[in-house]
């Protein structure tokens, strides 16, 4: 398959569990593999991918659930950790590792459970520090209760609201967007993200076990909450750096983003 110039390899690899999980490959150097976060699948994650294939091996794949790749039942974290580690097996690892926002967090799990990880860049993951509140722990319940009730427009919203903070008149702009069928139909992987993300509890205890070198990088136009928790999330990883870039609401454009993430994670 050939896109934004780039030929990438599709196939699938087997987790520990059985399931199949879909990913795309392209470009020369050491591999990285890309962990997207709430409504998104490898395509979402392949413009960065494309930006950073002329120095790393690119790995974008299916979350399981999404795409092209199986779902097990039933759900739970460690199994999305063990999507990681087969992808890393499958690259040859050591790998480097990429996560966007729940993404990032099971990125920052993979590291922490002594994966061989080459080094670890984390997008604003989704923690709710100091005076930022805490997420519904019954959010994943309602968000699978509204799913196989057949309102996946509603777990949208939802999931929007309360795990996101965008306002009800702002989701209600979005449902006429052409990208709206495209968020209900990842509806039923919301569970998946909030139950990642649990209570939003900064994990410090676990964060502290990560020994891979570390760069946390946050967008100069994403809310104070998803800017903050980056902060501490890099406070939390022993020797982090982090990097704040210039973009728009919890995304910063891949020809931004690559080259910060080369010089941080290659020097």
């Amino acid at each position: 398959m050939t896109s934004n110039g780039i030929t990438w390899t599709v196939d699938t690899v087997r987790s520990a569990d059985g399931t199949a999980i879909a990913y795309e490959a392209a470009g020369e150097g050491p591999p990285i593999v890309l962990v997207g976060g709430a409504f998104n699948d490898r395509s979402t994650v392949r413009p960065l991918g494309a930006a950073l294939a002329s120095d790393f091996s690119v790995y974008g794949y299916d979350r399981r659930g999404r795409g092209d790749s199986g779902d097990t039942g039933p759900y739970a974290v460690q199994r999305e950790i063990e999507d990681v580690a087969a992808l890393i097996e499958r690259a040859g690892g050591p790998a480097f590792l990429y996560g966007l926002s729940s993404g990032a967090i099971l990125a920052a799990y993979a590291a922490a459970e002594r994966l061989p990880v080459a080094g670890l860049a984390l997008f604003e993951p989704p923690f709710r520090p100091g005076p930022h509140g805490v997420l519904n722990p019954e959010l994943s319940v309602r968000l699978t209760e509204l799913v196989a009730a057949g309102r996946r427009g509603d777990a949208v919203e939802l999931f929007l609201t309360d795990a996101v903070g965008v306002p009800p008149a702002g989701v209600a702009g979005m449902r006429g967007a052409p990208v709206w069928p495209w968020m209900e139909g990842l509806a039923h992987t919301l569970a998946y993200d909030t139950t990642v993300t649990g209570t939003g509890a900064l994990p410090t205890g676990r964060l502290a076990t990560i020994t891979a070198p570390t760069v946390v990088v946050d967008s100069t136009g994403s809310p104070e909450w998803l800017r903050d928790a980056a902060a501490a999330t890099a406070g939390a990883i022993p020797g982090a750096a982090r990097r704040s870039l210039a973009g728009g609401f919890h995304e910063v454009p891949p020809e931004t983003l690559a080259p910060a993430l080369r010089d941080a994670l290659l020097g």
